[in-house]
């Protein structure tokens, strides 16, 4: 049976909540084998059949809400689409359901992945957060649309690590020009650039909002390619998801 992570933070009753692996679907190079990316050119009936899979294996409640992701800000409230599925791709990068059965995902291949839970178990959101959509405010915007759900929880999955993502100028600029403590997440190297450490922005940026109950997977999807897919590593390829949900169960009355 194929792999999934779990997160590893306090079980919130009534949440579930993975992260796929790339190994053990459908897909062939240089998508294999468990891409769950409709977009990135890979055989429309092996994405079909590996998303198929994940719902087998991980007996969703329902179809994954997969979203058309932009690295933007826009999170989407799922409770307001009929049966919890819009007829299309929404254009996200984030999502919200207090209603159960609901499943959210968003798709990565280096940026981050970044669930979130209300402690009371009434609401969970997912966010995806590229070095754009994180500089731009899509933690903040994902966080604001749990307002009123009390204390969050916050699990970061698998991305690029600082030793494998450099950028430019540019990319240091857009977050020290918010908050000037923001270029600790940022070395210098030896060709005048500088290694990102994005993981840190986020958890820095979520403490600022309160939510400083935060869970990291620090592996690195580019030093794992028998794992991870990683699109600055491999540039074609195809894509994990990470996904949460309410069970259904949670609110069934008592017999």
């Amino acid at each position: 049976m194929r792999q999934y992570l779990r997160p590893q933070w306090p079980a919130v009753a009534g949440v579930g909540a993975a992260f796929t692996l790339r190994d053990d679907g459908f897909s062939s190079a240089p998508y294999a084998s468990l891409n769950l990316a409709a977009h990135v050119g890979d055989d429309p009936d092996a994405v079909r059949r590996n998303r198929e899979l994940l719902q087998q294996d991980l007996a969703l409640p329902g179809e994954p809400l997969w979203l058309e992701q932009i690295h933007g800000t826009d999170v989407l409230d799922a409770d307001a689409l009929p049966g919890g599925t819009p007829a299309a791709a929404a254009r996200a990068d984030g999502a919200v359901a207090r209603r159960p059965g609901v499943v959210l995902a968003v798709l990565v291949a280096d940026c981050l992945p970044v669930l979130l839970a209300a402690r009371d178990g009434s609401a969970v959101a997912v966010a995806h957060a590229g070095w754009r959509g994180l500089a731009a405010g899509i933690l903040e915007n994902t966080v604001q649309a749990l307002a009123g759900n009390g204390a969050l929880q916050a699990w970061i999955g698998p991305s690029i690590s600082a030793a494998h993502f450099e950028v430019g100028e540019e990319v240091r600029a857009a977050f020290v020009g918010h908050d000037t403590a923001a270029q600790s997440a940022f070395t210098g190297n030896a060709r005048g650039r500088w290694q990102c450490d994005l993981q840190s922005l986020a958890r820095a940026r979520l403490a600022v909002l309160g939510v400083h109950d935060v869970y990291v997977d620090t592996r690195c999807s580019f030093a794992q390619p028998q794992r991870f897919y990683s699109h600055r590593r491999d540039g074609l390829t195809g894509r994990m998801a990470a996904l949460i949900w309410l069970n259904t169960a949670r609110c069934q009355s008592p017999a």
